[in-house]
């Protein structure tokens, strides 16, 4: 799943135009964002805060297991990377 500040109607266009089908949520008020420490201040257009890109693997019991941060908004986990550390879990 995929969360952002991006209204609902943003996302959905997103969500659609892309193609993905994982599911996306809209936490246009920051309040999870905020809850995990994932607030990148300052770097939005016009200066304004956005959500730094993250990944996390949570298990069944709603633990994370595992979290990839990057200060680069392009950088993210490659799904081989992914894959790998899921298998390492188990």
């Amino acid at each position: 799943m995929a969360i952002s500040v991006d209204t609902p109607r943003d996302s959905h266009d997103l969500q659609q135009k892309a193609g993905y089908t994982f599911t996306f949520l809209s936490d246009h008020k920051a309040q999870v964002i905020k809850r995990y420490g994932l607030v990148h201040k300052g770097a939005g257009i016009n200066g304004e805060d956005i959500a730094r890109a993250a990944e996390f693997l949570i298990d069944s019991s709603g633990t994370v297991r595992w979290v990839n941060l990057t200060e680069n908004y392009w950088v993210r986990a490659r799904p081989e990377q992914v894959l790998t550390v899921s298998k390492l879990l188990k």
